[in-house]
């Protein structure tokens, strides 16, 4: 069984968002819209209220580094 990801778990939840949400450039989902990606992850089972900006920005640039590998490749 996977384990459970919290909002600590930025590099891997970057990660998935890039699986997820392959087409989509991280820098221009906003904070609102990336709460939802991360919130629909299975993987994802922390408490939505401990969310906050700094760890939002985190997964992002998690995210946006996998972009990067991906789309320069």
């Amino acid at each position: 069984m996977p384990r459970e990801l919290t909002w600590s778990d930025s590099e891997d939840l970057g990660i998935l968002l890039s699986e997820a949400h392959p087409e989509i450039d991280p820098l221009s989902v906003r904070f609102t819209d990336l709460l939802k990606y991360v919130l629909a992850l299975p993987a994802f089972k922390d408490n939505p209220a401990k969310s906050n900006e700094a760890k939002l920005e985190a997964i992002q640039m998690a995210w946006h580094s996998e972009f990067l590998d991906r789309t320069q490749s």
